[in-house]
């Protein structure tokens, strides 16, 4: 029984975010269970999505 993996490209669609934004993720280690086959990510189909943490919430509480 093997897992399901799917493609940056198909991840970006089921989250709103560009591929590019996927590939950031993959590379910096934030997917879990994500691995690269030669030029290709592959990435457990029910992963959940990284918090991105280029924005900060409550920025304006100063």
């Amino acid at each position: 029984m093997g897992m399901d993996y799917v493609t940056t490209k198909e991840v970006a669609a089921k989250w709103g975010i560009t591929d590019r934004m996927v590939l950031y993720y993959c590379t910096a280690g934030r997917i879990e269970g994500a691995v690269k086959m030669g030029n290709t990510w592959l990435i457990p189909k029910d992963v959940i999505k990284p918090e991105d943490n280029r924005y900060r919430r409550n920025n304006h509480d100063k």
